[in-house]
């Protein structure tokens, strides 16, 4: 069986978020927070909120996107509205407070959406604001609309990922990376509407198996996904059982992602079944993109000792990836 290994881990090198993107990222974020806090100092004459970064920037699982634009989420959580939740102000007025706080900071003006307030730096990424309040130590979240002020603790997911992160090692995380931006490519060149970050990470987190060659790890864990979800793409927050996170994809999402992700697992299975490692770097390549390493740098060397002996992965004995 080819050994990819190496070939995942340039991949890995090249949509990973670099120093220099993470540093970027860092100042945005700290700059918004910043201007929040002067807003609830002068504007308001109230005791500025607190912050809590969440979502794939503080998991460490962000990866590039290819239309360059990253999404990070940091969490505001208002330490003025009074210990009575009955008397909270309306998830409108705390959105206002955080929409005024941050307009002008860009070019574009902050969207005042139903779950956050977004403020987009145009060209690079786009930071949402998410508020919250706490009462009786549980987190609630300002969204507007009918649902109001809810239970959301975004902090209980974030310990869950860290808990499986602990148990199965740093390939988890990396798998997570592989198929965001698997992802990501797709649904720029496929021109359809895939399942978010945070539900990706979710099916591969349940459904990673640990292998000693990240290839071998992603080609089961693709195959675990797909078996779980083939006949009904249901996923629950893992700590939250009544929330379902599929609830608002479409009919047709749902089949588009079931459909590509049944293409990748019959391309895993032929580039693992590979004996030639250019080969599989092909197979490879067109799920991933170019943004894969270029099969043409592969030395005939490479193909001769970088393989083992393995079955590809639809078989489901004891030796297969």
């Amino acid at each position: 069986m080819a050994n990819c290994h190496d070939l995942f881990q340039k991949y890995h090198d090249v949509v990973k978020l670099n120093f220099s993107k993470k540093d970027s990222l860092k100042k945005g974020k700290n700059a918004l927070r910043k201007k929040i806090k002067e807003y609830f100092s002068n504007n308001l004459k109230a005791e500025s909120p607190k912050f809590w970064s969440q979502g794939s920037y503080a998991l460490r699982t962000i990866v590039n996107p290819l239309d360059g634009e990253y999404d990070i989420d940091d969490g505001v959580y208002l330490q003025n509205i009074g210990a009575i939740k009955d008397k909270w102000p309306a998830p409108q007025t705390v959105h206002k407070w955080i929409y005024d706080a941050v307009k002008g900071h860009t070019k574009e003006d902050p969207i005042d959406k139903r779950t956050c307030v977004r403020v987009v730096y145009s060209g690079q990424y786009h930071v949402d604001l998410p508020i919250y309040g706490i009462y009786n130590e549980e987190h609630y979240l300002a969204e507007k609309g009918e649902s109001g002020w809810h239970v959301s603790n975004p902090q209980t997911l974030h310990n869950w990922f860290m808990k499986q992160l602990k148990v199965n090692g740093e390939q988890l995380r990396t798998s997570v990376k592989y198929l965001k931006a698997w992802a990501d490519y797709q649904a720029k060149t496929k021109s359809v509407t895939l399942p978010s970050g945070l539900i990706l990470t979710v099916l591969v987190a349940e459904n990673y198996t640990l292998r000693d060659r990240d290839d071998a790890a992603f080609g089961r864990t693709v195959k675990n996904i797909y078996q779980k979800v083939s006949s009904a793409l249901v996923v629950y927050n893992p700590v939250d059982k009544s929330e379902i996170l599929t609830e608002r994809l479409t009919d047709k999402q749902k089949k588009d992602f079931i459909e590509l992700l049944l293409g990748l697992l019959n391309s895993a299975n032929e580039a693992l079944g590979q004996q030639n490692k250019k080969e599989a770097c092909k197979i490879w390549r067109k799920e991933f993109s170019d943004r894969f390493p270029c099969c043409d740098d592969i030395k005939e060397s490479d193909d001769k000792v970088l393989h083992t002996r393995a079955p590809a992965i639809l078989k489901d004995d004891a030796r297969s990836a």
